[in-house]
């Protein structure tokens, strides 16, 4: 329909049209059933005729609005709306027969109202699926679609593909569905899309139809089989895109067509662990929870996960005023009508304005977020680590401590493992202090939890890679072996409340990682699913960087236990450190700081690490 120039109606149009329509298929249709039956039938005088049709038109019309026959989406009809139709036209021709019969006093002429009974049918119903035709063959033609390939052929792309019909504004249009049941094969999901093949077959597939765009649309896929048709997708000009959670789309709150562009995070992350929601009620619903760093993106994330339990109260504690009046806002919105959320602007290396906080609002719970995670940075500005890391941990403890506080949870991470830099001891040391302050004096339970690399956070590899692919290029990575531990924030977060529900105090949680990625792959992944081949963005090795590792660690060989104490939670059991010594390393930091030294003391304190095997 390429150079026609397309009418759209407006609402008030089509309803007078409609009437007038309606008005004229009413008013003739007597007539011409009339026409039809004569010569074999006569009798009905003209006067009778148009006391049927005046009767039949009055009618219609109130019926047609009873009905709604004039106000509806006819171009999404359906099933529901025909039957609409059919319960007017029946009702209006019952109601004339019944009045004509009673005004003239004769017996009805039954087939007469019969054959006008379907050539409404026909005609009104015709007209009503008009507006259907019209849209879908010049209004939805005269914009570009693109020739769409749905992955499954369930309830997910059922719905997935009669929604891509229907709306215009999704620009997709459904050329075949593949799907590896072999009872679907070469069945018509709706009008021309049928099951073609299965999921092996995609190459082939998108080089006959010349498809340009791939939907996975099957709700319960594993993260590995997730991986597999990304990689049987792997080609070239190909945009990869997945529906919304099924069940989200069934309850109503979220759209069908609200479909995303698969993402390297989303292969990265994994099947979701069932958390014992029992446990962690226990713990926040009804409490108040403090968090500190709360503007930052495991801080907020943890912050999300904890009103989704509906404490008391929130504190949102960070430095940054931008950063907290974000989260704040987000929270308000979300649970203000639920949930007192306070932010409160504070420096956890301001021991004073912790206490009065600590006080003022004496949290169950603490989930202390804070640090600087940075290591190249660190190793720069190695007093800022010692300041905020060590200093500001022992602060927030202290605090925490003296407001006997019930639990205490530090966010660690993996390189505190032997670490190389100034950042990873520098979180080691605040795993020291964390578990000298677990003691029979104390009121509170401390506990650390150690994981790697989080995706999308502020300061990982994936932003930063994204900036280049968008730039042109070249994605730069430090090393070609380098590798590391991924994790998204929700999962990460998540399984911290989880932990911290199962802490007595003295642990080190360690979630299981999965299996380390090299860099180098993950920003092949990451151009690919930009639309763009290896060699159009180019990748460049740069050097490892001051304090990097080429591996991560999450807990030493010696101190691995076999057993989980909860699904990917393990608990790992360092060398306890005696709270004077800690003393004693933090001031010999403070006043004689040297990088080997730092490095020094928590190698030392790993090496000579001993592990039992908690039953």
């Amino acid at each position: 329909m390429r150079g026609l120039k397309v009418v759209r109606i407006s609402a008030r149009l089509r309803f007078f049209l409609l009437i007038i329509i309606d008005s004229l298929i009413v008013t003739f249709s007597v007539f011409l059933g009339y026409s039809i039956l004569e010569p074999y039938f006569k009798g009905y005088s003209i006067e009778l005729l148009m006391l049927s049709s005046i009767i039949l038109l009055i009618s219609h019309h109130v019926f047609a609005s009873i009905f709604n026959l004039y106000h509806r989406a006819w171009e999404y009809a359906s099933v529901s709306e025909l039957i609409s139709v059919v319960k007017a036209v029946t009702s209006s021709i019952v109601v004339t027969l019944i009045l004509v019969s009673l005004i003239t006093g004769t017996n009805p002429f039954l087939r007469l109202y019969f054959i006008t009974w379907m050539m409404h049918l026909l005609l009104i119903g015709g007209s009503r699926l008009f507006w259907r035709v019209y849209r879908k063959y010049f209004i939805e033609n005269s914009g570009e679609k693109k020739p769409t390939l749905v992955v499954g052929a369930g309830q997910g792309g059922s719905m997935l593909i009669r929604q891509m019909l229907r709306s215009n504004n999704m620009g997709m249009e459904p050329v075949l569905a593949v799907d590896d049941d072999v009872n679907k094969q070469k069945i018509t999901i709706m009008e021309r899309v049928k099951v073609q093949g299965y999921i092996k077959d995609i190459p082939e597939l998108v080089k006959k139809f010349q498809i340009k765009k791939i939907i996975i649309a099957i709700p319960t896929l594993s993260q590995k089989r997730l991986n597999e048709i990304n990689e049987t997708c792997n080609i070239q000009g190909i945009e990869l895109f997945k529906m919304p959670d099924i069940e989200g789309v069934l309850s109503g709150e979220i759209e069908v067509n609200q479909i995303k562009k698969v993402e390297v995070e989303d292969l990265l992350g994994r099947d979701p662990v069932e958390l014992d929601m029992a446990l962690i009620s226990k713990e926040l619903t009804n409490k108040t929870i403090l968090v500190t760093g709360a503007g930052g993106s495991i801080g907020s994330e943890i912050c999300r996960q904890v009103c989704k339990f509906e404490p008391v109260q929130i504190i949102l504690l960070g430095h940054g005023e931008n950063s907290i009046y974000l989260i704040h806002q987000e929270l308000s919105k979300d649970y203000g009508n639920k949930i007192d959320i306070i932010p409160v602007i504070a420096d956890v290396q301001n021991k004073e304005r912790l206490t009065e906080v600590m006080n003022r609002y004496k949290p169950y719970a603490v989930y202390h977020a804070a640090a600087h995670k940075h290591v190249p940075l660190m190793e720069y500005n190695p007093i800022e680590a010692i300041k905020n890391n060590i200093l500001g941990t022992r602060n927030t403890a202290e605090s925490a401590k003296a407001a006997e506080v019930s639990k205490f949870v530090m966010v660690s991470t993996d390189k505190a493992v032997n670490p190389p830099n100034v950042m990873g001891a520098s979180k080691r040391v605040a795993e020291m202090i964390i578990q000298s302050m677990n003691n029979e004096t104390s009121n509170t339970d401390f506990v650390a939890v150690r994981f790697g690399n989080v995706l999308g956070s502020r300061g990982s590899v994936i932003p930063l890679f994204k900036k280049q692919i968008e730039a042109g290029g070249p994605v730069t990575v430090t090393h070609p072996d380098m590798t590391r531990y991924f994790m998204t924030i929700p999962e990460a977060s998540r399984l911290v409340l989880q932990a911290g529900a199962l802490a007595t105090g003295g642990e080190v949680f360690v979630l299981d990682m999965g299996k380390p990625v090299k860099i180098v792959d993950l920003a092949k992944n990451l151009i690919r699913l930009s639309g763009y081949k290896e060699e159009d963005i180019g990748i460049e090795f740069s050097g490892i960087r001051p304090g990097e590792k080429l591996f991560e660690e999450l807990l030493n060989k010696d101190e691995i236990h076999p057993e989980q104490v909860y699904e990917k939670i393990y608990r790992g059991k360092v060398k306890e450190t005696d709270i004077k010594e800690v003393e004693v390393i933090i001031s010999d930091l403070l006043n004689n700081y040297t990088k080997e030294k730092i490095i020094s003391y928590t190698n030392d304190t790993c090496n000579n690490n001993h592990a039992r095997k908690i039953q």
